[in-house]
């Protein structure tokens, strides 16, 4: 059993960010074995950007007043993630993850969601036990994937997206609608329309917009840029979607060719996840260019497929 501590748990304290942006390079650098544990994400920031996010909350635990872990959740309209969850090494076993993931269920639970995930390492028994005791099942595998570009892809004339940040108020409004319309068709009440927001009010990437005769048959969200989850040199595609229905695929395969056409000429590296339940999906990521890196694993609370299924043609990772 751990020798728990006697902690304090609350919302995470703008003057702690640049603390909890540490604690995340270090617990996870340390547990993949890096030299330099301080030096994981380089320039990409995943703790900023969602602490100001209205569509996030960051919790903390603090022993003795210091900050020695934290968890960040997300909503997505009815559904909701969390992650990144980190501990500072030096407190790894006694008990602060628990503690972390009671507030994370409750507050999950408070917000109405009716399905929530989180992405782990598949390898580690230890991590996949700890959210199975707080509710979640392990599902399908996630693959981390790469676009690296080293001639400028044909389709580049013809591919590139509408820019929500080139609209006017009114016409984004309306993409923003076109967005929600989209990911409630996908499943129901997802929605991402405060992550757009985020984006778009911290100037911290890109929405893209793949139209046909106005209608809106895709769109990405990529973070990227200074103080970004993707940084300066990575267009990270935190979600993307095509719509669904006859003809999703070939959608799709105009969404990657989008992305694309934003990326290249912007010297970027796209990174993407796609949950293997999305088997056509991910053989058409392949297809496109797209390499694996890593995987990990899709844990949900209930245990039911939510829009990680084969006719679901998304771009996504729960880290």
């Amino acid at each position: 059993m751990p020798d728990t501590l006697r902690l304090q748990i609350s919302s995470l304290k703008p003057a702690e960010v640049d603390e909890a942006h540490r604690i995340m390079n270090v617990a996870f650098g340390t547990f993949l074995g890096l030299p330099d544990p301080t030096a994981f994400m380089a320039d990409r920031n995943f703790i900023l950007p969602r602490s100001r996010a209205r569509n996030t909350k960051c919790i903390a635990a603090r022993h003795n007043g210091r900050l020695i872990g934290l968890n960040v959740l997300t909503r997505w309209g009815s559904f909701g993630f969390f992650g990144p969850l980190v501990v500072l090494p030096e407190f790894w076993d006694r008990g602060v993850a628990l503690r972390l993931l009671e507030v994370t269920t409750r507050t999950f639970d408070r917000w109405g969601v009716r399905h929530s995930g989180l992405f782990t390492f598949a390898h580690s028994p230890k991590h996949v036990g700890l959210y199975i005791k707080a509710g979640y099942w392990p599902r399908n595998l996630t693959a981390l994937m790469t676009r690296k570009f080293d001639v400028v892809p044909a389709s580049v004339s013809t591919s590139a997206p509408t820019l929500l940040s080139t609209l006017s108020r009114t016409e984004r409004q309306k993409a923003i609608a076109a967005c929600r319309r989209l990911t409630n068709s996908l499943d129901r009440g997802l929605d991402l329309t405060g992550e757009i927001e985020s984006i778009l009010r911290q100037r911290t990437g890109e929405i893209l917009l793949v139209e046909d005769r106005h209608r809106l048959d895709a769109f990405a969200l990529c973070a990227t840029g200074p103080g970004s989850e993707g940084g300066e040199k990575t267009g990270y595609l935190k979600f993307a979607a095509a719509r669904p229905g006859p003809g999703a695929g070939q959608r799709f395969d105009r969404l990657l060719a989008a992305c694309d056409a934003f990326a290249q000429p912007r010297g970027l590296t796209l990174e993407a996840g796609c949950n293997l339940a999305r088997e056509d999906a991910f053989r058409r990521m392949r297809a496109h260019g797209y390499r694996p890196m890593t995987q990990g694993i899709a844990m949900h609370r209930p245990n039911i497929p939510g829009f990680n299924r084969e006719d679901a043609y998304v771009i996504d990772d729960w880290r």
